[in-house]
């Protein structure tokens, strides 16, 4: 569980920045708005361009979940969510190149990929590797490694755009990005017990 809680961890620091920052980047880098500008019938247009791209990826999220166990029986699922977080994190890295808005659906259906993993590989991973009767007790100490990675990036996140990246909230995405493919590889460090292909 343990090295698993640490793939958990940059993939939801990776998701926390994507949901927070999605918005002011798209603006500022696809919209060419400047930092200051939060309110203008632009920026506006840049957040309902995000709710349909959030959208997107939720959509390609719920038809990849039926297929990864199929993947899974494949590959691994270390494999499976290995792969799929490295999709979705060059699809979050891609922002940064898109020419136009309509480019940035092909950068979501990267991380709708990654996210419908992310919901469920973790947890067949560990279910595979605990007793059935400290299932929820196990369950519930893994599930803090949503939570702390979030508040961590909440109180972290602002002042790094601010500060760090001279107030370019695209490079929050680009972090994110970059902490899915940290949490891709770690995934190799995890050992499956119970996994119907065994990477060595």
């Amino acid at each position: 569980m343990r090295q698993l809680s640490w793939v958990q961890f940059f993939s939801w620091f990776g998701l926390f920045g994507m949901w927070v920052f999605a918005t002011p980047a798209i603006a500022q880098h696809i919209y060419g708005l400047p930092h200051t500008d939060s309110s203008s019938g632009t920026y506006q247009d840049a957040g309902d361009w995000v709710g349909i791209l959030f959208g997107v990826y939720n959509l390609i999220s719920a038809f990849y979940a039926f297929a990864l166990p199929y993947i899974a029986k494949k590959i691994g699922r270390k494999k499976t969510h290995s792969v799929s977080l490295i999709i979705g994190g060059l699809g979050l890295l891609s922002i940064y190149i898109m020419p136009d808005k309509n480019w940035l659906i092909l950068s979501m259906i990267g991380v709708g990929i990654a996210w419908a993993s992310i919901l469920a590989m973790p947890y067949a991973i560990l279910a595979g590797s605990i007793s059935p009767k400290k299932m929820g007790v196990y369950m519930g100490i893994f599930n803090f490694f949503i939570v702390i990675p979030q508040i961590i990036n909440a109180l972290i996140g602002g002042p790094l755009v601010k500060y760090a990246y001279g107030n370019h909230a695209i490079f929050a995405l680009v972090m994110s990005g970059v902490s899915f493919l940290i949490a891709a590889s770690l995934v190799y460090k995890v050992k499956d017990v119970d996994d119907v292909v065994q990477i060595k």
